[in-house]
């Protein structure tokens, strides 16, 4: 009688023990494992046709941003969104796609479907250029609204981008500078539609994207194939976005200490220790030191920040008689009078009619949840813009 081998299981502990981004592989998805497979290498710069093993790994022939086969189907079933239909064709029955912004759809893997045809691959240099027109004439353009869908559709297509990377296992320096676009885009949309509908933006699967890229982003740094003009940049931004995260403090500290010694980095730490020590005092008034992107990484942990300055001061000015001026929280929170006073009533802090503070660690309460949000915080991340560009920012040249 034959007898099937049991399936392996797999407890909690390695589920939980599993990486979700910082570093140490973590990027690896089951999707992008279908096609990597465990243990198998990167082709550099996807350029070359090698072998692993038995295994030939396909070499992308598309010069195109859209292979033609799909540019024709999408045009026979009207799926060409908008932003690439052909001008004067909009009224159509089947509006015609323009060959220059028509961009490929990420696809899923699905049983039959053969995602590594050459003519459907498009190589790394022509990858690059499909991220660069992404980032310069989509989510960058002043003319295309809401930027809710640009950012969608910029999402998607990157998505597919990244797909043909996994497919080709491509790496070296062009990989690293479509991951690093790829990283700051993701981190800005975090701040820039931070609070919008959940139909239109969901900072769940963002913030899964993000981590995904930032840590494949890291193990490229770490495969030793430098030197890396922005890793300092990118570095300081994944721990700031992370703030906290024992896994991507241990990363950084294992950085050579040429590198960790960065002002980049060493302000990331300071602002990361003074997180983890609760010492929210000290993390604002770094924070101030920091450029308009690592603003925006550090943003979603204010709305914490505020809530410890303010649950340490109703226990440390707890009294009938203490009175603590409005004016000096709100210079310590970086927002003007009338949000710092909203700030200190969502959280039980009294404000008396001389726009005095009454502190109480009796009366101090946490804030329903979404009664407060962090787009409270987002003037003090805006006025660090100063009208630097989209593109600018996404390509590390502001």
């Amino acid at each position: 009688m034959n007898r099937r081998r049991a399936p392996r299981r797999i407890s909690h502990s390695q589920r939980r023990d599993a990486p979700a981004g910082g570093g140490g592989g973590g990027w690896r998805t089951r999707t992008e494992e279908q096609w990597r497979g465990p243990g198998k290498s990167q082709v550099i710069e996807g350029d070359t046709d090698e072998r692993h093993g038995d295994e030939a790994v396909p070499r992308g022939t598309c010069q195109t941003m859209c292979p033609a086969r799909e540019l024709r189907d999408r045009q026979l079933q009207s799926r060409l969104h908008r932003f690439e239909v052909s001008a004067g064709t909009e009224g159509d029955r089947r509006p015609k796609g323009d060959p220059l912004r028509v961009v490929k759809e990420y696809s899923r893997p699905a049983a039959g479907k053969d995602l590594t045809n050459p003519a459907d691959l498009r190589p790394a240099a022509v990858l690059l250029k499909t991220v660069c027109y992404l980032v310069d004439d989509i989510v960058a353009s002043p003319h295309l609204h809401p930027w809710t869908e640009a950012y969608s559709f910029a999402f998607d297509r990157l998505r597919g981008v990244k797909q043909d990377m996994i497919i080709q296992r491509v790496s070296g320096s062009t990989c690293v500078a479509i991951l690093e676009r790829t990283v700051r885009f993701l981190i800005y949309a975090s701040y820039r539609l931070c609070g919008e509908p959940l139909r239109l933006y969901d900072p769940r699967i963002n913030d899964t994207h993000l981590q995904e890229n930032l840590s494949w982003l890291l193990d490229c740094y770490g495969a030793g194939a430098g030197p890396h003009a922005n890793q300092d940049e990118l570095q300081a931004l994944g721990l700031l976005y992370n703030l906290g995260s024992a896994r991507a403090t241990q990363h950084v500290m294992g950085l050579p200490s040429r590198l960790r010694s960065s002002p980049a980095i060493t302000l990331a730490l300071s602002i990361n220790r003074a997180f983890l020590e609760r010492n929210p005092v000290r993390l604002l008034r770094l924070a101030r030191r920091l450029n308009f992107l690592q603003s925006c990484a550090l943003h979603r942990h204010l709305v914490t920040c505020g809530r410890d300055l303010l649950l340490i001061y109703s226990h440390g000015f707890s009294s009938r008689n203490c009175r603590f001026p409005l004016d000096e929280v709100a210079q310590l929170l970086s927002l003007d009078a009338s949000l710092a006073a909203r700030l200190c009533q969502a959280h039980g802090v009294a404000v008396n009619r001389d726009n005095q503070l009454v502190f109480s660690k009796a009366a101090f309460t946490e804030p329903e949840h979404g009664k407060l949000h962090c787009k409270l915080y987002h003037g003090i991340v805006a006025e660090r813009q100063r009208g630097l560009g989209v593109g600018n920012l996404i390509h590390g040249s502001a």
